[in-house]
């Protein structure tokens, strides 16, 4: 069976988080009220919480020669709905922070972008090459 994940995290604007979601990313919008808003990414509820002031400092790392956030999340696609969301972002001129391919022909190759939400949060949407190495080492 298939699982999907929650993830409730602050946010400093709700409007500014469904209009990121919502309308560019073409998430849709779940539950909400004023002061909160669950959005369906993929199958997956991520919940933001209107909240005060939050920073999150993180150190970034070094991978096949791209530097990428540690701290980040994000979500593992076929790769024509991948390709559709990255279409989308190109054609609203998202400004992407990375857009990859790792682990080139060896086990684990994916193709990956990463794009920030209006909270400074960094979101990842890979694919990969071969669906049944996501977890092979």
């Amino acid at each position: 069976m298939a699982a999907s994940f929650h993830l409730s995290l602050p946010c400093s604007s709700i409007k500014a988080t469904k209009e990121f979601y919502v309308n560019l990313l073409g998430a849709s919008m779940g539950r909400h009220a004023q002061n909160w808003v669950d959005i369906n990414l993929f199958g997956n509820q991520i919940t933001f919480t209107k909240a005060g002031k939050f920073d999150f400092i993180y150190p970034s790392y070094t991978f096949e020669g791209t530097i990428l956030p540690a701290f980040h999340f994000g979500v593992i696609m076929e790769k024509e709905t991948w390709q559709t969301v990255l279409d989308r972002l190109k054609s609203k001129q998202a400004s992407l922070l990375a857009e990859s391919v790792f682990l080139k022909e060896k086990t684990g190759e994916h193709h990956s972008f990463f794009i920030k939400d209006p909270n400074g949060y960094t979101v990842e949407f890979k694919c990969f090459a071969k669906t049944d190495s996501i977890f092979s080492t």
